[in-house]
């Protein structure tokens, strides 16, 4: 059973919809032995970082997240929450994965990337059966720098991670709940994990 952390993540919805087309169990759930004790966690995510990080405080669901021992995927916002830092609200995250969420530079970029973009990634499971650069839909104003943890990059004036990994925490930038073909395989590949 996959458990879907809720929280008030505008992509839920949407999350709920590609795990149907996959005839996933899962529950929505804000529970914290039912998110310890599920086989998958996902952290979905889409709106204002500060927002995202408040309401997982007031729900004790950051202390939660911190212990989960199942493969956790965040999405978007739940990937970046997954970091030290982030400079959207001038906030701290979860502090799971080392590094700094940092803003497009506005200037140079239409922010925030919207559409499609492809990806670069190194060999893991989580990307099996995908093509060498894969299509996924992003939107997004704010990325999380390359680090030791990346296992994938995009380009949208500077190459950032578009995927990550650090022992049973996922996250990715882009959304493979929107993201067609390449969304289910790979949304297949982490329930399989």
């Amino acid at each position: 059973m996959i458990a879907i952390i809720e929280y008030g993540a505008g992509n839920t919805r949407s999350v709920i919809n590609a795990l149907d087309r996959l005839n996933a169990k899962y529950i929505l759930t804000d529970d914290a032995d039912v998110i310890l004790s599920a086989d998958q966690v996902i952290l979905p995510g889409v709106g204002h970082a500060n927002h995202a990080m408040s309401t997982l405080k007031t729900k004790g669901l950051d202390h939660v997240i911190r212990e989960v021992k199942s493969p956790l995927l965040g999405i978007c916002v739940g990937m970046q929450l997954l970091y030290e830092y982030s400079e959207e609200g001038q906030i701290e995250c979860l502090g799971i994965i080392e590094g700094k969420i940092k803003k497009f530079n506005s200037k140079e970029l239409i922010v925030p990337q919207t559409g499609w973009n492809s990806i670069s990634f190194d060999r893991h499971e989580i990307f099996s059966g995908l093509d060498s650069s894969p299509w996924f839909y992003a939107i997004h104003s704010y990325y999380a720098e390359i680090g030791k943890h990346t296992i994938s990059t995009s380009m949208y004036g500077l190459e950032y991670t578009s995927a990550v990994n650090k022992n049973n925490f996922f996250g990715t930038q882009f959304h493979p709940e929107k993201s067609s073909t390449n969304g289910n395989i790979l949304l297949k590949n982490f329930i399989e994990l």
